[in-house]
This record gives structure tokens, C-alpha cells and sequence, in this order.
């Protein structure tokens, strides 16, 4: 049996290098991608008969239009009537500062479903998302609020189930995992500039009771164990009871990786963005959860209860 209590401090490393890698490419990318629910601004995707357009002439004439500074990106996405051939859309970005009334955004509409230059497919309406710069940082408080409730109500939960591990210190070791696994996903997110957007916040928050749950269930053999093991070194007694829990976290991992990478797949072959969207933060946070919960949460309590346990003896000689 490996002795993983022994090596974690290369566990602690790995995980710091992950992050720094993030909080470079932060600096890189000039800070995250807040998607339009975060950061505000206006977005309006036209469905075209059709992707032969010139992406740069339709941005050149909605700017001479509006007077104000957009972005147009080619698209496509799943066809629900033809399978086999996915539906193109045109989809125009105007920033936070520069957000479209709804006369504006008729305005460009009317320009590209008159221009001869552009095959807009009429029968579909628009779709179109505008939302004020105060509204999406509300938004995007309110979702760390959420977080940070939910994270409150686990250390209250966790503290009272495991008084026998000292629980707070135990609930809060769980939440420095959650901490972790929470800015890992910003790594990713910032490496790979992908837009942080209410998807986001729902994966954020069924992962946090995943991992938790990860965790609680090495702190329940730990607790199991502390009364078969009482005269076993502290780290031997963890370590054990890691190892006893590693197969169950590794089945119920692959498992739902197994899940979720298929439908991430079958997201990516239709490009129904969608279910992408959420697939993906899914895939590293329920990796990164499992992780964190033997190699980060785990140890760390560890080292906290030999420190105490120390801190105690010391006192009773003195």
C-alpha cells in the first residue's frame, strides 16, 4: 500500500501549478471572459439560409449604422429537421458599454434581412439577448452569493456529523477542496478564454455537492476507523482509511465521466452549445473534485489534527 499522506506535499504542488498556469493566462487574456448574463451588452443571432457571407462587410455596415463598435462571428448550431446539415447563424456582439436599445436592434435586423449582401432566412426570428451592465453584475453577485451560502450551510452540516474529527476544522478542510476544485475550473475557463456565464454557475454548484460528497465519505471511514484503529499512528489510520475509500471514488468517477463526456461528444458533433456548455465545466470540476478530496482536503485535515494533537502534549508537560 502507497503512502499517500507521505507524498502530499507534491499533491500541493501539482494543484499550485495548475493554478498558477490559470492566474497567468488571467493576466494574458486581461481577466475572465464574462459572458453577457455577467458583464452585460447585447447579442442577436440571425439564422442564414446559408454561410456564405462576408463576416467582416456585415460588421462594417451594422457599424456605419449604429455609429457604435460590433463584433460579427460566423456560427452554427444543431438542426433539429435536417440532422445532417446544421443551421447557420450570424451572431453580432455589441459590448457592455455600447448596449442596444430595442430600436437599434430592429435597425439591424432591417438592414441585413434588406441587404442584398446577406441570405437571412426570414421564417426564423432572431434571437436576441440585451442585457444592462447593472443587471449582469447583480446577476453575477447574486451567483457568488449562492456559492457562498451553499458552502456556509455544508461547514454547519459537515461540523455537526463529524464532532468526533473536531468537525469545523473538518467542514472547513472540505471547503478549501471546494476552493480548489472552484479555481481550477477558472483555470481552465481563463486558458482557453471560454465565456463565464450562468452555465457556469450551475456546474459550479452541483459540483460543490459532489465533491463534498467525495469528502465526506473518506471522513466517515476516517471516523470508522479512529475507533478501530486508537492505537494507530494518525497518518497510517488516514492513509488506510484513504485507500479503503479510493474504489468507491474511482467507480462512481468514471462513471459519471463516462456520462458526461459522451454527451459532450454528442454536443460537439451537433454543436448544440447548450449542452456543451455545461459538459465541459462538468468534466474538469468532477475530476478536479475527486482530487482535491483524497489528495487536498484529506491532508490537510490530517496535518491540522497532528499539529493539534501535538499543540496538546505540549501543554500537558508544561
Amino acid at each position: 500500500m502507497i503512502d499517500l499522506m507521505s507524498k502530499r506535499k507534491y499533491f500541493f504542488i501539482f494543484s499550485a501549478v495548475l493554478i498558477l498556469i490559470g492566474l497567468t493566462f488571467f493576466f494574458i487574456n486581461g481577466g475572465f471572459n464574462w459572458d453577457i448574463q455577467f458583464e452585460g451588452g447585447t447579442i442577436i443571432k440571425i439564422e442564414m439560409q446559408d454561410d456564405n457571407y462576408d463576416a467582416a462587410a456585415a460588421e462594417t455596415e451594422i457599424e456605419g449604422l449604429l455609429g457604435k463598435d460590433v463584433t460579427v462571428q460566423k456560427e452554427t448550431t444543431f438542426n433539429p429537421e435536417d440532422q445532417d446539415n446544421n443551421l447557420a447563424l450570424m451572431s453580432i456582439k455589441v459590448s457592455k458599454e455600447n448596449t442596444l436599445e430595442s430600436s437599434e436592434i430592429n435597425q439591424v435586423i432591417d438592414l441585413l434581412e434588406n441587404s442584398p449582401n446577406f441570405r437571412v432566412n426570414k421564417e426564423t426570428p432572431p434571437q436576441i439577448q440585451s442585457v444592462a451592465p447593472f443587471i449582469g453584475v447583480e446577476l453575477r453577485n447574486k451567483a457568488l452569493m449562492a456559492a457562498g451560502w451553499a458552502m456556509l450551510l455544508i461547514v454547519i452540516y459537515v461540523g455537526i456529523r463529524f464532532r468526533v474529527m473536531s468537525g469545523i476544522s473538518a467542514a472547513l478542510f472540505g471547503i478549501v477542496a471546494l476552493l480548489h476544485d472552484g479555481l481550477i475550473m477558472l483555470s481552465v475557463y481563463t486558458v482557453f478564454n471560454i465565456p463565464v456565464n450562468e452555465v457556469f454557475v450551475a456546474a459550479i454548484l452541483t459540483i460543490i455537492g459532489y465533491s463534498m460528497n467525495d469528502t465526506i465519505v473518506i471522513y466517515d471511514r476516517i471516523r470508522e476507523n479512529s475507533a478501530v484503529m486508537n492505537k494507530a499512528d494518525l497518518e497510517k489510520m488516514v492513509n488506510t482509511s484513504t485507500w479503503q475509500s479510493l474504489p468507491r471514488t474511482i467507480n462512481t468517477l468514471v462513471t459519471t465521466l463516462l456520462t458526461i463526456t459522451t454527451l459532450y461528444i454528442f454536443a460537439s458533433i451537433y454543436n448544440v452549445d447548450s449542452i456543451r456548455q455545461f459538459a465541459f465545466p462538468l468534466i474538469v470540476g468532477l475530476t478536479s473534485g475527486s482530487y482535491s478530496s483524497i489528495f487536498i482536503a484529506t491532508p490537510l485535515w490530517m496535518m491540522w489534527r497532528k499539529y493539534s494533537i501535538k499543540k496538546k502534549l505540549m501543554e500537558a508537560k508544561s
